[in-house]
């Protein structure tokens, strides 16, 4: 691997402990990782991209996504629903899937995230019809060049035993804890700069029984893993809670071993004031998914009041059934936007949303290798042309969420090269798009 230097930044958003912002540095990348930050560094041999006219900040992170979805995006009968109509709508369509629509829709999602200036994402892949797996997704992160934190998600109680999800879609739960050991024994790396970590992923309250989740912490703090699932996304959510369990989510998962710095929840947007304390206490994270919670009408998280309490937050995507993109950067100026009309003006700044979206979503995943641009991290970058329309006229083309492009001119993952002057140099991303629709055809044919 060639090393890279990064030339004359206009900018350079560390995100780093004392929040540095740099004019005019350099930055040199090194068998994968930050070897040096500073003005006229000398690199001998090194690759040079100009960055005269880019903002550099650390590669965003996604720390929620249901990568399969991108497969079904603005589905009639699903637009206009909440959660539990919504998933009752398109659990028929997912149960057609097989490895290659897993595999092609991953390819999409992936691309799609790195266009956008995401350099780590988790995914959360619950239900696996056809004969599909986890390595599926696995391998197209591997082709695209991301680095990868997939979970080993789970569905056990269907419609017959009162869940919601079809009986065709679940799993027994010995079954789901064998493969979470086989997924994790083949891929989970614990190395520094690891490409790909497992977690195990049990879907929601409302999929799985109270063994099944009692069990996945025990096994994920046995392997060492860390805990991802749904939590208090919506009003039918934590009436579901209150109705089957006789508590809110927050006890439910705290009394079923969910609650650590080991676990991160999804949505968390019905959280209540002692849910919050207790989040803060046990170092507990938070995906906060603004524009599906917006789009399903799930309400607004007390974002503003998690950061306060010093709760862990990072932002995720979520599926694009429900987004209906995978544009990090506009998830980003959402969660500002949100904070802002609900709680005013000075709620949230733009600084700090795109921390939340970079050094933020790492803190959640454990990464302490990633999200910030500093001498030892790892070379996950993204470079931010401000001298187009976008940033026109801005007076702090820092304020990139205020003023500034949503797609990445260069992205880099490991010191390697993915997107370059906006495209995809990793995969052949028309043949992906077009096999994605011809999938995506077939599929509402078969309805």
């Amino acid at each position: 691997m060639s090393d890279i230097l990064i030339r004359n930044a206009r900018s350079v958003l560390t995100m780093d402990d004392s929040s540095r912002e740099l004019q005019g540095a350099d930055i040199l990348l090194s068998e994968g990782v930050i070897a040096g930050i500073g003005t006229r560094l000398a690199a001998p041999g090194a690759e040079v991209i100009d960055a005269a006219d880019c903002v550099v900040t650390p590669g965003l992170v996604n720390t929620h996504h249901h990568l399969y979805q991108s497969l079904t995006k603005a589905v009639p009968g699903a637009q206009d629903a909440l959660l539990f109509g919504w998933l009752q709508r398109l659990y028929p369509i997912w149960a057609r899937f097989g490895p290659e629509e897993m595999h092609v829709s991953a390819l999409t999602g992936l691309s799609e995230l790195a266009l956008s200036g995401c350099t780590l994402t988790s995914d959360h892949l619950y239900l696996y019809p056809g004969g599909a797996r986890l390595d599926d997704t696995i391998v197209a992160a591997q082709e695209v060049g991301l680095r990868f934190h997939p979970t080993r998600g789970s569905m056990s109680i269907g419609e017959s035993a009162g869940g919601l999800p079809p009986d065709s879609l679940v799993e027994g739960e010995a079954a789901i804890l064998d493969d979470c050991i086989r997924v994790i024994d083949a891929f989970h790396d614990t190395s520094a700069g690891a490409m790909v970590r497992v977690g195990v992923a049990p879907c929601s309250p409302f999929s799985v029984s109270r063994e099944l989740m009692r069990d996945a912490a025990l096994l994920a703090r046995d392997k060492g893993v860390m805990l991802h699932t749904h939590l208090a996304e919506n009003d039918e959510d934590v009436a579901y809670s209150l109705a089957q369990f006789g508590c809110r989510p927050g006890q439910y998962a705290e009394d079923l071993g969910w609650t650590g710095a080991d676990v991160w929840h999804a949505h968390c947007v019905k959280l209540d004031g002692q849910e919050i304390d207790l989040f803060a206490k046990t170092r507990t994270g938070v995906a906060h998914c603004p524009c599906s919670n917006c789009r399903l009408g799930s309400g607004v998280a007390p974002v503003r009041a998690m950061r306060d309490a010093g709760v862990r937050v990072g932002l995720g995507v979520d599926g694009s059934a429900s987004n209906d993109t995978g544009n990090l950067m506009a998830e980003a100026r959402q969660a500002m936007l949100l904070q802002r009309v609900t709680r005013g003006a000075d709620a949230m700044s733009a600084r700090e949303a795109l921390w939340i979206a970079t050094r933020g979503g790492a803190e959640v995943l454990g990464r302490d290798d990633c999200g910030q641009i500093a001498v030892g991290r790892r070379a996950d970058l993204a470079l931010w042309d401000v001298g187009g329309i976008e940033a026109a006229g801005s007076w702090d083309p820092a304020a990139l969420l205020l003023a500034g492009p949503m797609t990445a001119r260069h992205l880099l993952v490991e010191g390697r090269q993915v997107v370059r002057d906006g495209q995809m140099v990793t995969v052949d991303l028309p043949r992906v798009i077009e096999r994605q629709n011809v999938l995506a055809r077939k599929l509402a044919e078969a309805l």
